[in-house]
């Protein structure tokens, strides 16, 4: 992005025109990131809290004053009974640079002693069978997508949360390819695609295991691949002939046989053909095995041989930074805890072995975005629990803290990016100065050290150590890079082919058999079924009927398209154009409930009540509702959000977050 600055100031923001993936525009939340930085609300000071937790209620304080602080709370923990595990960094993708996300911050908690946090609340599931099945998460190079003659855009609202692939499935469209949305929503992306799929919320894996019975039933599968770069295929043909017949995947779909029949062998007969997998389709009781399943069909096809063929969930894998240097992963201690970040309500009121004392709350807002929000909130709300938040505004988080650290934005700081849509690596140059008296995150836990006079090298690193350090060593696809080169052009691709086949026949996974593991033994040993199957959520009729028969509406929670989960909530122009938390629902459902456009409805469950706006609407099916988030609680009529009903129960794979594992009821305020 290009940032204009007149004397000191940033003036506007634009997208770089250079850039070959991105190509000159920004999406509807950046482009307002001008506004963003230099809001009323910002926060510019430290600041300790005066009044009860929750209320938002600070004092402005000296960063000696807050540091001083921070530096006895933390000492008093780690020198108590319970010990240094009793400190809890929570952190996840406010900022997503590697410098300014983990780069001292790792250090730093592995140096004192703290529990281990595992990030899971966005994707791991899909993660973790992603990297079973093919070794690293690589994908189709986004730039070939042009090629493609068939786009399968499978739980993904491009037009939303991936805009800037949109100009190259928008080019295959005009060569003449035809695009099919999967989606329980019908979103701005399944409109402006050729065909819309609807299946039940969770049954994604059933699908992809129809359209394979479909596959090898008509004789469409690529046996030279499937026998030269896969293990297990025998058993998956076996598996879908005799399990997932269309009329099966139809009744747990709720689709149509033709739907099946017609999916499936089209997927078998045209080439090259591109599935743009995302997260949407995991965050269910059996999310990792619904990844792998729609992940393994350009394995069955071998689309992964053609330029803009295959399939992408993430391109990161590619990257093979150093990152364990930066983040100095040697100093974690044997025997450290790991504490689930998906559980965090279960961390702050249940855990005791050590309980959590304190907690460093940087780059996310928990109070608003983690599930089950209602035990999160119990637990923020301890006396007990001294809580520490590095943040831009006074988010629902900062209401609960014991001090406020402010931390800088993107055009305050430096720092590199990766990405996980496209093959750039990419340098973040400041454009201003700091506001007020703001630090980034690796000067705040640098300062955060040195007050608790941890004399160690590694916590003194400069920005420029730390960027240097995870381009050091690095993996085979950037060695040529250096942070000289990086910060005079700004952004390199990554040294694979043009187009990059990541899987194409001939290239040696990074697996225990060196293939794709349609079986994999791994997962056998962990007590999960080695071959790709359909796992019903855990909420669903089929594994709690009795749950499903009190609750029997599917919520799902997906970001509003003003906002970024919960950053951007409060830009005063794009909350004017989300408008207020609505509940879209079908017309058969609003019909029985006596619900109508415009009611105030409360949804709720037992795990907790949000209230929002009815919209009655064909956009979700009968059955399904959605609650488009994630909206700070204090900026709603009743302090409430979506994830005051979501769970913390956990995926099948990769221990990831079921946002959309939730069985919800209606009515009429």
């Amino acid at each position: 992005m290009l940032v204009t600055v007149e004397d000191g100031r940033a003036t506007r923001m634009a997208g770089d025109p250079d850039h070959p993936f991105t190509q000159g525009f920004l999406c509807t939340k950046v482009a307002k990131y001008v506004e963003r930085t230099y809001h009323q609300d910002r926060l510019l000071h430290p600041q300790i809290r005066v009044g009860a937790k929750g209320e938002g209620q600070f004092r402005r304080a000296s960063w000696d004053e807050a540091l001083q602080l921070i530096a006895e709370r933390l000492q008093a923990v780690i020198d108590s009974p319970h010990g240094p595990q009793a400190i809890l960094p929570y952190s996840y993708g406010g900022t997503l640079g590697l410098i300014q996300s983990e780069g001292m911050a790792s250090r730093f908690f592995k140096r004192i002693g703290a529990s281990n946090l595992d990030r899971t609340i966005c994707a791991s599931a899909g993660a973790e069978a992603w990297t079973y099945t093919y070794g690293l998460r690589m994908g189709t190079d986004p730039e070939a997508v042009p090629a493609a003659k068939l786009i399968i855009l499978w739980g993904t609202n491009t037009l939303t949360s991936n805009p800037h692939l949109w100009p190259f499935i928008r080019k295959a469209k005009a060569n003449g390819a035809r695009t099919i949305c999967i989606d329980p929503i019908r979103t701005r992306t399944a409109d402006a695609c050729d065909e819309h799929v609807a299946p039940r919320p969770g049954t994604d894996a059933a699908l992809a295991l129809g359209m394979m019975h479909v596959i090898f039933r008509d004789g469409l599968e690529d046996r030279g691949y499937l026998e030269t770069m896969t293990v297990g295929w025998e058993k998956l043909r076996d598996r879908v002939l005799a399990e997932y017949s269309p009329e099966r995947v139809a009744a747990i779909c709720r689709l149509p046989i033709e739907t099946i029949e017609r999916l499936g062998k089209m997927y078998g007969e045209t080439r090259p053909s591109f599935i743009r997998v995302n997260y949407g389709l995991q965050r269910h009781g059996g999310g990792g095995s619904a990844m792998r399943a729609v992940a393994l069909l350009p394995a069955v096809t071998g689309a992964w041989e053609d330029a803009g063929g295959g399939a992408q969930m993430s391109t990161s894998g590619t990257f093979m930074l150093n990152t364990a240097k930066l983040e100095r992963r040697d100093l974690l201690q044997p025997g450290t805890r790991t504490i689930n970040m998906s559980r965090l309500g279960e961390a702050l009121t249940e855990t005791d072995d050590p309980p959590v004392k304190a907690m460093i709350v940087y780059n996310s807002n928990p109070a608003s975005v983690a599930p089950e929000r209602e035990a999160v909130l119990r637990g923020l709300r301890r006396d007990d629990l001294f809580t520490v938040v590095l943040e831009h505004f006074r988010t629902d988080t900062a209401d609960y803290a014991d001090v406020l650290l402010p931390a800088t934005t993107q055009l305050e700081h430096e720092d590199i990016h990766k990405a996980y849509g496209h093959l750039y690596l990419m340098y973040n140059r400041p454009a201003i100065e700091p506001l007020g008296e703001c630090a980034s995150n690796t000067e705040i836990f640098r300062r955060i050290a040195a007050a608790m006079n941890l004399d160690h090298d590694e916590l003194r690193a400069s920005d420029d150590q730390l960027m240097r350090d995870v381009l050091i060593d690095a993996g085979v696809t950037t060695p040529r890079i250096t942070l000289d080169e990086l910060r005079e052009v700004g952004s390199i691709r990554l040294e694979v082919p043009t187009p990059h086949l990541p899987y194409a026949r001939g290239t040696k996974m990074m697996t225990p058999s060196g293939r794709i593991e349609i079986e994999c033994p791994r997962l056998e040993k962990l007590g999960i079924d080695p071959l790709p199957l359909y796992l019903a959520p855990l909420e669903s009729e089929e594994r709690s009927p009795e749950l499903a028969r009190r609750y029997p509406l599917a919520l799902l929670s997906p970001p509003a398209h003003s906002f970024l989960n919960s950053t951007f909530v409060n830009v005063a122009s794009l909350r004017r154009a989300a408008g207020k938390p609505t509940l879209e629902i079908h017309e058969d459902d609003a019909r029985v409930r006596g619900v109508h456009n415009g009611q105030t409805v409360a949804i709720f469950n037992d795990r907790g009540t949000f209230t929002a706006e009815a919209v009655v609407t064909d956009k979700v099916r009968p059955g399904v509702v959605s609650a488009p988030s994630i909206w700070w609680g204090k900026l709603t009529a009743d302090n409430t959000n979506a994830n005051q009903t979501t769970s913390q129960a956990l995926t099948d794979l990769g221990g990831g977050a079921t946002f959309y594992d939730n069985r919800v009821e209606v009515r009429v305020l």
